[in-house]
């Protein structure tokens, strides 16, 4: 038996409680989910004065209901495992959920990685509006971007009805951060061919998919045809997107010089990128300099890697199921299958050494590893990147 009560669902069923702020009581039930009270459980319980503290279960205080607030505390929390878990469940025992909360998921989805939880979410989606919901086109897109899956996101992309400029960016973007630089630049000539006026933001994607490829010349070229052709003035992104493009393929004099005839003065983020990338390339006197317009611009900006001299690199994020996917390190031997982890790399060894080091011909899969610029895919023993990083 189910009835609606003022938005809220009353289900003559067993219950599991969640509390989860102090003043608002939360519930989620039946065996599906389960797993998700006790470990959200488990995690907040001594932060909660609403559970007890004595032990780490549920208190059988907690109202027998299920509110729209459990899966706004989720997404609120970046839990987006335990909020589609309750979007499931709910939409299950008969509650809509708006498509704004569910764009807001699909954003948190693609910031998570949680490529799996990615397309429950575009299912969703789909069931509350058509192909020529445009808007909702580009969110999915970008989510299934940032999610590393480009096969799902220009399937999204062909099969929208209509496109915005926005549209076209998100996918430029896309093949940007899965290493297609190629690919992306094909885009932006399809764009113009199809009749449109590329914008600003679109050309900054320009300048990135050209760092990639590594062709500065064109790269150069488009800048000034931006605004010649199209009547965009540069913004202080655009300079810092030409900036990083040509210190990115190790053109740093000419970075240099191309910061120094900037009409305006170049922004802190301008010099913290030829900083880094001058670093990176070993020009370590050219780096100091920069770090030094970096230390009078915005002293925060140096920690005490890069003041050392060194490249600060981003910690990759946790990401995906936490119950499925481990970041292993030198000596850790955390991981409860330990042993059969060393033997079966034991076994892909001796197939390496044979095969020459091809991980991805050897597992016969589709590798996605993420380094501190972008995604690389490996298929077939060859790397999205054509092997330019």
């Amino acid at each position: 038996m189910m009835r609606f009560w003022c938005g809220k669902l009353k289900i003559s069923k067993p219950y599991l409680a969640l509390a989860t702020q102090s003043g608002s009581r939360y519930l989620t039930s039946t065996k599906s989910i389960t797993r998700l009270v006790q470990d959200v459980t488990d995690r907040t319980w001594t932060q909660n004065p609403i559970i007890e503290q004595q032990h780490r279960t549920v208190s059988s205080s907690v109202a027998d209901d299920v509110t729209i607030e459990t899966f706004d505390w989720f997404c609120k929390q970046g839990k987006s495992r335990e909020a589609v878990e309750v979007l499931e469940y709910l939409q299950n025992n008969g509650y809509e959920i708006g498509l704004n909360r569910l764009l807001r998921l699909a954003k948190l989805c693609g910031e998570s990685e949680a490529l799996k939880e990615a397309k429950v979410v575009h299912q969703c989606i789909v069931s509350l509006v058509d192909r020529s919901h445009v808007s909702s086109g580009n969110t999915i897109t970008e989510m299934y971007s940032c999610c590393g899956s480009l096969d799902d996101a220009l399937k999204i992309f062909d099969e929208m009805h209509e496109k915005n400029s926005e549209t076209w960016c998100v996918m430029m973007r896309c093949f940007v951060n899965n290493g297609y630089g190629k690919e992306a630049i094909d885009l932006f000539t399809r764009l113009k061919q199809e009749g449109n006026k590329p914008n600003g933001e679109i050309f900054e994607e320009v300048f990135s998919a050209f760092a990639l490829t590594g062709d500065v010349n064109e790269g150069s070229l488009r800048f000034e045809a931006m605004q010649r052709d199209y009547g965009i003035m540069p913004s202080m992104e655009h300079y810092h997107s030409v900036t990083k493009m040509l210190a990115t393929c190790g053109h740093l004099d000419e970075a240099l010089r191309f910061v120094e005839k900037m009409p305006m003065e170049p922004s802190v983020d301008v010099w913290e990128t030829l900083m880094n990338l001058s670093r990176v390339h070993g020009d370590l006197e050219l780096g100091d300099r920069c770090a030094e317009l970096v230390q009078k611009l915005d002293a925060t900006r140096l920690d005490k890697v890069s003041s050392a001299g060194l490249v600060t690199t981003k910690e990759e994020p946790n990401h995906r199921d936490s119950k499925q996917c481990y970041k292993l390190r030198a000596k850790d031997t955390s991981h409860p299958d330990m042993d059969t982890i060393c033997e079966t790399l034991k076994h892909l060894q001796s197939q390496i050494l044979e095969m020459g080091y091809v991980m991805s011909v050897i597992t016969g899969r589709e590798l996605i590893k993420r380094d501190s610029k972008r995604y690389h895919c490996f298929n077939k023993g060859k790397c999205s990147c054509n092997d330019y990083w």
